[in-house]
């Protein structure tokens, strides 16, 4: 019997011997919601039996683990991290997700937002790169994934929803300038203290202006520009490989380290290893609510993007299963190294638009960038800093959604607002305050609708043979004298009481009984 089939056997037993210990009323339940969110990778297994669906799925997972190759040097470096640590949290992360998510085409590892939120948190407690610094990232990652884990075995991915997705537009806007702002220092050879705010960044910037580095900036110029016309004209080709290509040549071309051109740090060859974060009730202490917060982000990040793929497979993305995959994946991989991730926009379009079938297509990249780290970690020094930092600020000006905030502006003055005070409070206060503020808003607005539902008053039309019940607000029609009907247009619940009762009143002011 294979490996495969012994497995699919055991769990069958498994799930036999606890429902024969249950009670018939609720074996319904357990095969409904306890097996499905255990093992949802049951229910796409039997499509890897069906023609061209692996070497699909291997093919869009060898485009992947090609693109997130130099992506997950990128979003180490913005989560002050050595390039190895993202490279892990590309090899781990989408392997769990994919086994324990809802998501078909979804592609968690490293991302922008999330790798700069991680940095801002623990920035303030350590310098970046350093073991100290870490080992508070690594921590703080099982802290947001056992978070995760909890809300989902708490059934509150279904809540997920009621976040609008103005709070995550705005804060990925905000995240984005913040991201650019921060590579800054090195496409222009300046030195900023670590951690500077962005006020900060930007006053030293012109401060020194004088002190800009011209090699370096002919370096990311030229990156710049051959990544941004390759995708114009070849938009099938990854620009991130052929800019990164291109810089890397040009810098040595110039005279690379000669020039005091920096270049990144060595990358070992291997593979993650088992390790556990070091635990202190300090670092519970200072990192829970930043820890909290970026458990918030990160899966409503996920769920907006595996519900926007789904939209394009005709795919139902489960809420509760994205928030149960993510927490797994986040709490797993903080024991080999990973820092918390999310799903990429980026690689999970690819991912989809490569023509992956299923899941096994992030576990494909994940398995093949293990093998490209071993066979090409060592050439990882020969790559230019500030090469790496214009495709980062490439990456983050991908992440403003600019058709969304149009559509946002158009929509509604709240929505405005919420957006406004997002982007706004992401840049100048800390990332942690920003979402909670934006999830604050965005529920402060939603209870502020729902607690006033409108109150029709309904009366039955005499010039219809069928005397059907019309709305007065909207045809003046005779009413009865004696009795008033009304409908309530919105939830009766303990906030909606002071209005429904001062509407009743007001209605209540004629000789007609309501």
């Amino acid at each position: 019997m294979r490996v495969g089939d012994r497995i699919k056997l055991w769990m069958h037993q498994i799930a036999e011997e606890v429902q024969s210990t249950l009670p018939d009323e609720i074996h319904f339940s357990f095969r409904e919601h306890v097996l499905p969110l255990f093992f949802p990778f049951l229910g796409w297994k039997p499509k890897l039996k069906q023609p061209g669906v692996l070497r699909a799925d291997f093919q869009a997972g060898l485009i992947g683990a090609v693109l997130v190759l130099p992506q997950a040097i990128a979003f180490a470096a913005i989560a002050g991290l050595p390039p190895i640590y993202g490279l892990y949290t590309a090899m781990v992360l989408p392997i769990v997700a994919a086994l324990f998510g809802s998501s078909w085409h979804s592609v968690t590892g490293p991302a922008a937002p999330t790798s700069l939120v991680i940095f801002a948190a623990v920035s303030k407690f350590a310098m970046e790169g350093s073991p100290e610094f870490i080992n508070k990232v690594l921590l703080i990652t099982f802290m947001a994934g056992a978070i995760q884990l909890l809300m989902a075995l708490g059934r509150l991915g279904r809540y997920i929803s009621f976040v609008s997705q103005t709070v995550v537009v705005g804060f990925t806007a905000g995240a984005a300038v913040l991201i650019i702002s921060n590579q800054m220092k090195n496409v222009l050879g300046l030195r900023i203290v670590s951690g500077a705010s962005f006020i900060e960044i930007w006053q030293a910037i012109f401060q020194h202006v004088e002190n800009i580095h011209l090699p370096i900036v002919l370096v990311a110029l030229y990156t710049l520009i051959v990544a941004i016309v390759s995708r114009k004209l070849f938009p099938g080709v990854p620009h991130f490989l052929v800019g990164l290509a291109a810089g890397t040549a040009f810098a040595w071309f110039l005279g690379g380290p000669y020039l005091g051109i920096p270049f990144t740090a060595d990358v070992p060859r291997r593979l993650p290893a088992f390790s556990v974060p070091g635990f202190s009730a300090y670092n519970f202490y200072h990192l829970m609510n930043d820890a909290f917060a970026i458990a918030l982000f990160g899966v409503i990040q996920t769920v907006a993007i595996g519900r926007a793929i789904g939209m394009k497979s005709g795919q139902q993305v489960n809420s509760n299963q994205e928030l149960f995959g993510q927490g797994l994946a986040n709490l797993c991989g903080s024991f080999f190294s990973c820092y918390f991730g999310a799903a990429s926009f980026t690689r999970s379009g690819l991912n989809y638009q490569a023509g992956a079938k299923t899941p096994m297509a992030a576990i494909f990249s994940a398995l093949l960038l293990g093998v490209l780290v071993l066979a090409f970690a060592p050439y990882a020094r020969f790559l230019p800093v500030p090469v790496i930092s214009v495709l980062i600020i490439l990456i983050g000006w991908a992440l403003i959604d600019v058709p969304t905030i149009r559509g946002i502006h158009r929509a509604s003055k709240q929505e405005n607002f919420i957006l406004g005070v997002t982007f706004f409070a992401t840049l100048f206060t800390e990332l942690a305050f920003a979402v909670f503020l934006g999830v604050l808003l965005s529920l402060f607005f939603y209870l502020r609708r729902s607690s006033a539902p409108n109150i029709a008053v309904m009366t039955p039309d005499s010039t219809d043979p069928k005397h059907s019940i019309v709305n007065t607000a909207r045809k003046d029609v005779p009413q009865c004298p004696q009795v008033k009907i009304i409908r309530i247009d919105g939830p009766i619940f303990f906030g909606a009481i002071d209005h429904i009762v001062s509407e009743m009143r007001s209605i209540r002011q004629g000789s007609e009984k309501t």
